[in-house]
């Protein structure tokens, strides 16, 4: 199995950038779909975005698309989100996920979570 660790959370203010990574360990990295998703307070967790195995295919969630960037290093067994133009929509905790086949939007699809980065945006 593989283990995951996020970090790169913290307090920015709206309109402001942030990287979050996720770190990895165990299995080989690249043999897992990697994606990000969300849960602010009192919502249920969200879909975020999604890379392959390669990192040839990401998806992202309209409410992202065009902010967001999903990224991963095979050799370094790593995974980013980089996040601009942030507003009070995304104060949320961030959860990084592995799968073993292919990219997915649905949080039951993946079998392994990381513990979560909270990410505050203040207007």
């Amino acid at each position: 199995q593989v283990q995951l660790a996020e970090s790169g959370g913290g307090l920015v203010q709206a309109g402001g950038s942030l990287r979050l990574s996720c770190a990895a360990s165990g299995r080989t990295f690249s043999r897992y779909s990697m994606g990000w998703f969300r849960q602010a307070p009192g919502k249920e967790r969200e879909f975020v975005a999604t890379i392959s195995m390669s990192g040839a295919t990401r998806y992202y969630a309209d409410s992202v698309k065009g902010r967001f960037t999903i990224s991963r290093d095979n050799v370094k067994s790593i995974m980013y989100l980089q996040m601009a133009s942030l507003n009070a929509e995304d104060t949320a905790v961030y959860y990084c996920a592995a799968r073993t086949f292919s990219t997915a939007t649905s949080a039951q699809s993946y079998e392994y979570w990381g513990q979560g980065t909270q990410v505050t945006v203040s207007s």
